[in-house]
Order: structure tokens, then C-alpha cells, then sequence
């Protein structure tokens, strides 16, 4: 019997489904309606996702756009429920799932580094104490006043992501955020994500980089249309997610 205390994220036959109109504009959809047409149909975005990653493992997702890579993290952030199966957690979870999620556009930088704090778990006092480091990290000292609906991108994602690395995390969840701002700011976020690494953070690293992939994780999940095709190590998931794409 395996050690379940050793096991950070243990995905169960997983599935989700979303009902999507097939009319695009509401003109289409009021005389579908009353004509008695169908108006939905399921879009399986994820379909019977099994697999277990072990505390301190590093793991890619890799797929083409639209093979349920962000709508996994999603699930596993417990940002959306799984329509079937189970996803347990073990650990206190900073998600990078979409740039600037939890950010108010008309709230200062540093009102958001308080919500977002507030968002994953920090209280008051240990905000105050780890303010200094947050904005030290993201390099935004002269624009923490300002409203972050004055920022660009690559300032969201500092901001975002310094946030989110404040305090060592048990699980870290990566959605190519680390695509956007300079080359010198993305060299200093996988520096921290090696710290993580040996302080033994469990990470799971979406990016089409296979490079990054084949750098930074032990083993990776390949998904193709919502399937899982591969899990394992990193250089057969590769090769696979290669073989995929062509």
C-alpha cells in the first residue's frame, strides 16, 4: 500500500463538462427556443484524468491550446469543481493560474498586495512584515500608489507573482504566467522556482516551452482534446507531446 502522507495532488478519474450554447448571439437562441431546438451542447473539456504527484516533485502539463491544460490547474486550485471524480490536496496552494486574478483594476498596487494576501491565507500582521520583500521582488517601489488598471502586463505578473512567492508554498501552480515581462525578471523568478525546488515545494509548471519543461520537472502530464495520453518521465512525455502535434 502506498504512503498517502507522501502525496500532494492525487487526481481520481477526473472529468469536467461544461454546457455551451450552440446559438452565438441571442437573436439565434430566442427562436431556437421557441421552436423547441436544442440550445446546449456538452463540451468535455477534461476526461478521465488519473494520476498522483508526490511532495517536492516538479511536473510539466503540456498539450496544444485547448487540451484542458488551464482548466486542470483551475480544478486543482479549486477555483472550478470536477464534474466527476475527486482531487485531494495535501498543503496550502499559491496559484499563477491567470495573470492578475484577484487584482481590483481601480484598487493601488499595494491595496492589491493586501487582497491578494488576504486571498491566499496571510493575515494582517504577516502582510505587514512581508510587504518590504514582496515589493523588493517585484521591483515596483515608485507604481505601488498608483491603480494597477495603470499596468502593464509584465508589471501584472511581478506583482502577481511576488505576491504568490512571499512565503515558501507547499504547492505552486504555474499557467505560463512566466511567458510574460522581461528576460531579466523571468531569469529571477526561476531562481526562486529552483529554491522552491530544494526546500521541497511540490510545482506543476504549464508552459509550451519543452525546454522549461525538460529543465525544471522530473515527469509530465501530456493531454491531447481533454484526454490524458502520457504521464511520466519527462523526456518520454516529450517525445510524446511531439508525436502529438504533428
Amino acid at each position: 500500500m502506498s504512503d498517502t502522507t507522501s502525496i500532494a495532488i492525487q487526481c481520481n478519474n477526473v472529468s469536467k463538462t461544461y454546457n455551451l450554447h450552440k446559438q452565438k448571439t441571442f437573436k439565434e437562441f430566442i427562436p431556437a427556443l421557441f421552436s423547441g431546438k436544442q440550445t446546449r451542447h456538452k463540451f468535455h473539456a477534461l476526461d478521465v484524468i488519473q494520476f498522483s504527484v508526490k511532495k517536492g516533485e516538479s511536473i510539466g502539463i503540456v498539450g496544444k491550446n485547448g487540451s484542458g491544460k488551464s482548466t486542470l490547474l483551475k480544478l486543482i486550485a479549486g477555483v472550478t469543481q470536477p464534474t466527476k471524480g475527486t482531487i485531494k490536496i495535501n498543503g496550502r496552494i499559491a496559484p499563477l493560474i491567470e495573470l492578475g486574478a484577484g487584482f481590483h483594476p481601480d484598487l493601488t498596487g499595494k491595496e492589491n498586495v493586501f487582497l491578494n494576501g488576504s486571498i491566499l491565507g496571510f493575515k494582517k500582521k504577516e502582510m505587514d512584515t512581508l510587504y518590504k520583500h514582496i515589493v523588493d521582488f517585484a521591483e515596483l517601489w515608485e507604481f505601488m500608489d498608483q491603480p494597477i488598471k495603470f499596468y502593464s502586463s509584465g508589471m501584472y505578473m511581478r506583482l502577481a507573482f511576488s505576491v504568490a512567492v512571499a512565503e515558501t508554498p507547499d504547492i505552486l501552480l504555474l499557467d505560463e504566467i512566466l511567458a510574460v515581462g522581461d528576460v531579466q525578471f523571468q531569469k529571477k523568478c526561476f531562481l526562486k522556482i529552483k529554491e522552491f525546488q530544494r526546500k521541497g515545494t511540490t510545482i506543476l509548471l504549464v508552459t509550451h516551452n519543452t525546454i522549461q519543461t525538460e529543465h525544471y520537472c522530473q515527469k509530465a502530464l501530456v493531454l491531447h482534446s481533454g484526454k490524458q495520453i502520457f504521464f511520466g518521465p519527462v523526456k518520454q512525455a516529450i517525445e510524446t507531446y511531439a508525436q502529438s502535434t504533428e
